[in-house]
């Protein structure tokens, strides 16, 4: 198990992060939530926002907090950064481990760039694998850990379609044959598709097949912040594709998408809904991260506007035209919250309060102070529409004195209900469950 260490840091760093961190944002822990957030004028500043917060990790015996009525156990512990999960249809969970890694710095903004995603849990070595965990006793602990896959360049999304496990990595998605109970496969596996790579400024790339099985989708995230390397270079990034399994035709599903991540179903109408990760540098309250429904052949703003037609004047040149049919997303997640993971609850395991909402793993900020994230958070639906408020479901990643215990990032509902949650920092995968109900007592006689 890789434990994170303390980054030490060179003076002029500190000082610049000092300095960065002096503009603070709204203490409200819902602000910039719902479907209509507060969007504050941009702010400019010489040294971007920074408020990286120390890894601590999980001592032994403590677990995040759910609601009263629920447990939280760890369903597998020492993992190396598992970052996405998917339950296979005989109970068995695949854990994909992969994480960014440390490049040459261009210049000194990106040397205090690689320094402060070290101390943030990233920058490492990527272990390029997929770990499988079978609880065969059912007790919500898995007694079976091993590895199922490796040498697969940054796993991240994954979907099983028959007999075909797909595994989206940081350059396309590659097919590996399935068999219900199988515990390992070999090689890299066969190349299905490419999607774009090069700088892979963002490149965890999720995915999930349609209910019906015929098609993919994969979620492509921006290669910059608001296309500073310039619109070449996000040719098909920033982006959902669609790919049909049986002709192999491959097309843009939705564009403007900064960076898109969690895939989901929602019940109620069928509709295709993703997480998205807004751009930095305007602002602690800008932008709100999001999650929306998702169009065919919407176009949702980056880099030209943000949430809707808010026009983003950094980008040269300006794009009216797209601006003007930029759709505004559905429902905002908090600015810079990291909201990575995203599942409908569909199963009846949880109170009927929770079902048909949405689950939101949020890994949490490094650029906004206070701290914003660091949490699983329920948004409940009606009618095929987020309501608010939402609910801090799973709580306890940061500590009392703002150190890092984990981060959540992927989230999942296993067989029997419950909800699993990938804490790549604390190297846990989490599992949230009813508490069984106390013994009734039986009255002497």
């Amino acid at each position: 198990m890789r434990r994170h260490a303390r980054v030490a840091l060179p003076s002029l760093a500190l000082a610049l992060l000092a300095l960065a961190a002096c503009s603070t944002g709204s203490g409200e822990p819902w602000a910039g939530y719902g479907p209509d957030p507060h969007l504050p004028k941009p702010q400019k500043s010489l040294i971007p926002v920074v408020n990286v917060a120390e890894v601590k990790g999980w001592a032994a015996g403590e677990a995040p907090t759910a609601p009263p009525g629920f447990v939280v156990t760890r369903f597998g512990e020492g993992f190396d950064h598992p970052r996405w999960l998917l339950p296979l249809p005989n109970g068995d969970v695949l854990v994909a481990e992969s994480s960014s890694e440390s490049k040459p710095p261009k210049g000194i903004r990106g040397f205090f760039q690689n320094l402060i995603m070290k101390r943030a849990g990233a920058q490492e070595k990527s272990p390029d694998r997929i770990m499988l965990l079978r609880d065969a006793d059912g007790d919500g602990v898995a007694e079976v850990k091993t590895i199922f896959a490796q040498n697969i360049r940054r796993p991240f999304g994954m979907a099983l379609v028959g007999e075909s496990l797909y595994v989206a990595r940081d350059d396309g998605v590659v097919r590996f044959p399935y068999a219900p109970g199988q515990t390992r496969v070999e090689g890299a596996g066969e190349t299905v598709f490419a999607l774009p790579a090069g700088r892979n400024h963002h490149w965890t790339k999720s995915l999930i097949a349609s209910p019906d099985g015929t098609k993919l989708y994969a979620t492509v995230g921006s290669n910059s912040n608001v296309a500073e390397n310039g619109m070449e270079e996000e040719v098909g990034r920033a982006a959902i594709h669609e790919y049909d399994i049986a002709t192999g035709k491959l097309r843009l599903f939705a564009s403007g998408l900064r960076n898109p991540n969690g895939l989901g179903w929602e019940p109620a109408t069928g509709a295709l809904w993703t997480t998205v990760n807004e751009r930095d540098e305007i602002g602690n309250d800008l932008v709100p991260d999001y999650m929306t429904s998702v169009r065919d052949g919407g176009f949702y703003g980056w880099p030209y506007s943000y949430y809707g037609q808010n026009v983003d004047a950094r980008v040269k040149p300006p794009r009216p035209d797209l601006v003007a049919t930029a759709i505004k997303p559905d429902y905002a997640l908090g600015p810079h919250t990291a909201s990575l993971g995203l599942t409908f609850y569909t199963a009846d395991a949880f109170p009927p309060a929770y079902r048909g909402g949405a689950f939101v793993g949020q890994h949490g900020s490094w650029n906004r102070r206070p701290l914003n994230g660091y949490q699983v958070v329920f948004v409940p639906f009606r009618g095929g529409r987020p309501q608010t408020p939402p609910q801090a479901f799973l709580t306890g990643f940061l500590d009392e004195d703002g150190k890092v215990r984990g981060r959540p990032v992927g989230v999942a509902v296993d067989g029997g209900g419950a909800l699993l949650v990938a804490d790549d920092v604390g190297e846990i995968v989490w599992r949230v469950a009813p508490a069984a109900p106390p013994a009734a007592q039986v009255s002497p006689s």
